[in-house]
């Protein structure tokens, strides 16, 4: 097998310490030497000093954890090429394992170019996705939150989350501040309630009337501490966002313009793929990237699952919930496309291809610098009346008729 790569190195990631093979080709002689060294900054330094005192031009790594990250940050300061590989993808035949056997193949993967790179973004980007990806861990613990402040009242018999669509609500935050200070007449609580709430009066003060307790009181004002902490934290993540974002505005500012992708949306999109889509070839590599395409599993003529990788879980999920905020617009392109797929294929498979069609538009929007415009919702219409006439003649014979298609000027004839 041909080698691309003489001089390359492979390195086994661990916590403390990071296993290092370097290969080197000399005069059709394959020499190895492998040395461990510590992952401190010291460490790291040393690791890279070594890898250029043997000339190596390619580093090849796997994605453990957070592990490689340190060593990646390191060695992006030297003139090597870096290669994170995914760990599925260069798993070794099982027996024999050690760390030493785990450098050595990835050396080996790589002198032949058979380990392909992952995705890594720049430094800027990478800080931006850090930041995003722990607002939307707080957003969830917020949730948590939430829920047991709702099971909280559950157990005390009071039914805050059947009259209010938001017990956090400005209805739903007074309430649960004045249980908190001990009130638990009714009509009292029922004086809370602003005039907006849609539910009728007797129906709000019997779900108001429970048999709160102490307990109930403290586990209520437990949980809204924690929210209000939380929304504290998520306050100033914002506000460093908001510092970092400045020399990708003008992305978040095209991508604002599609369907159902808010400002913090195509924010979460920036930190997750960046601005420079040269890193994919086209627009399927980005869908295969997120997961957002059916997988192939095909052997001897037979195609099983087609299920959707897990792919990138911060992008897709994202993908997916601008996906249905877009199918809400009226006449529009993704409505009108999931109304289409929607009858065949199910609303779940019918979301995911229209987030797959705004990850597209996104794709092409971002690579060249093109303001969204939108399909229109007769774009699956727009077809030839033959054409048209033949799907409605199928759907005629599947209900039991048949049917003659000829042009009108025939049958005016005839």
């Amino acid at each position: 097998m041909e080698v691309l790569y003489p001089r390359c190195a492979g390195l086994d990631v661990h916590k403390d310490t990071v296993v290092a093979c370097v290969r080197l080709v000399e005069d059709g002689t394959v020499h190895r030497e492998v040395r461990t060294f510590s992952t401190t900054t010291p460490g790291l330094l040393a690791l890279s000093v070594w890898l250029g005192e043997q000339g190596c031009t390619h580093v090849a790594m796997e994605a453990t954890g957070v592990y490689w990250k340190p060593v990646w940050h390191v060695l992006s300061d030297g003139d090597f090429s870096l290669i994170l590989a995914n760990a599925a993808h260069v798993k070794n035949v099982p027996g024999r394992k050690t760390d030493v056997n785990d450098a050595e193949w990835l050396a080996e993967l790589l002198a032949h170019g058979l380990i392909r790179s992952s995705f890594v973004p720049p430094a800027p980007i990478q800080d931006l996705r850090a930041l995003l990806r722990t607002r939307k861990q707080l957003v969830r613990e917020q949730s948590s939150h939430i829920q047991r402040i709702q099971k909280t009242l559950e157990s005390a018999n009071i039914k805050l989350a059947s009259v209010l669509t938001d017990i956090l609500g400005v209805s739903g935050r007074a309430i649960l501040e004045a249980m908190i200070a001990g009130e638990a007449d009714p009509d009292q609580l029922l004086g809370l309630v602003q005039r907006g709430v849609k539910a009728p009066r007797e129906q709000l003060r019997a779900a108001l009337t429970g048999r709160i307790t102490q307990r109930h009181r403290f586990l209520l004002q437990l949980h809204l501490q924690q929210i209000d902490t939380l929304q504290c934290a998520i306050t100033a993540i914002d506000q460093e966002v908001d510092r970092d974002i400045a020399p990708f505005r003008a992305a978040v500012r095209l991508l604002r313009s599609i369907p159902g992708i808010s400002d913090l949306s195509a924010e979460v999109i920036v930190s997750e793929i960046g601005i420079d889509m040269s890193r994919f070839p086209t627009a399927g590599h980005l869908l295969s990237w997120a997961g957002l395409c059916p997988g192939q599993n095909e052997s001897a003529g037979k195609r099983r699952s087609t299920r959707m990788r897990k792919g990138a879980p911060w992008l897709k999920t994202s993908m997916v919930q601008c996906a249905w905020a877009a199918v809400r617009k009226k006449a529009s392109y993704p409505q009108a496309q999931f109304q289409r797929l929607r009858q065949r294929r199910g609303p779940k498979k019918a979301i995911c291809a229209v987030a797959a069609s705004l990850l597209t538009a996104a794709y092409h929007m971002l690579r060249d610098g093109t303001v969204y415009q939108d399909l229109g919702a007769d774009h699956f219409r727009k077809s030839t009346p033959e054409a048209h006439a033949k799907r409605l003649a199928r759907q005629i014979a599947k209900l039991g008729f048949t049917c003659q298609i000829a042009p009108l000027e025939e049958l005016v004839s005839i």
